[in-house]
């Protein structure tokens, strides 16, 4: 089974693709795999790829087209693609969007030493504006290269809440998920979308979706959380 995983800035994907690949063997491939293969294909450093990515859009989807290929000739592999766009371009896949509230995400991106120059902030409000605007460019960029919605939350299979709970947990529920969805579809009882969303998560964040779907409350590893189906 495939599943393809896309997030908010912050969100833990990194970490939630570890858990999946130690914990139940799933070979990663992310965007970043991607690149460096592509790079390596016309003799050039990361950095030299990644400088002409700024400039010409056709890498862009070089980078699409690989990870569709991939996924084509890796049918029967366990694969979880940790790609912006991978979603809309691997043909089947378990499709995963992580989210995480702003407060928390901003929080997470500032502490982290590993991010480099390139991603550091002077305070958590300027964590918290620039992760805003950065979202707000890429939901912008994706709409004008490939006219898709990427925060439309019906595109996706489910929606996971790293708020605040344990990323092993959100592991657990990722797979008892992508298993229950896998399952419906060969029984042909597929076409849902699932909004797993912490019960801290400010109401505003998700208003639209839970006018707009079922909403009840589940427990799941222990932990309570708000659930909004969505008819896909």
């Amino acid at each position: 089974m495939h599943i393809t995983l896309t997030g908010n800035l912050g969100s833990g994907k990194s970490t939630l693709s570890k858990i999946l690949e130690a914990e139940y063997g799933y070979e990663i491939f992310s965007t970043g795999k991607v690149i460096r293969r592509i790079a390596e294909e016309h003799g050039l450093s990361v950095l030299e790829m990644n400088e002409l990515m700024k400039k010409d859009p056709k890498y862009d989807h070089e980078i699409d087209d690989t990870t569709a290929r991939i996924s084509r000739e890796n049918p029967d592999k366990s694969i979880l693609f940790d790609s912006r766009l991978a979603w809309h371009f691997v043909e089947k896949s378990f499709k995963v969007f992580l989210s995480v509230s702003l407060d928390v995400a901003a929080d997470r991106v500032k502490g982290d030493s590993s991010r480099g120059e390139v991603e550091s902030y002077e305070s958590l409000e300027d964590a918290k504006q620039k992760l805003k605007k950065r979202a707000e460019a890429e939901d912008v960029r994706y709409k004008e290269l490939y006219g898709i919605e990427y925060f439309n939350y019906s595109n996706y299979n489910l929606v996971l809440d790293s708020t605040d709970c344990a990323p092993d947990i959100l592991a657990k529920i990722l797979k008892d998920e992508a298993d229950a969805y896998e399952k419906a579809e060969k029984e042909g009882k597929g076409g849902y979308s699932r909004l797993i969303l912490s019960m801290n998560r400010p109401e505003e964040d998700f208003a639209k979706e839970k006018a707009a779907g079922v909403v009840t409350k589940e427990t799941l590893h222990g932990v309570e959380f708000t659930v909004v189906t969505l008819n896909q």
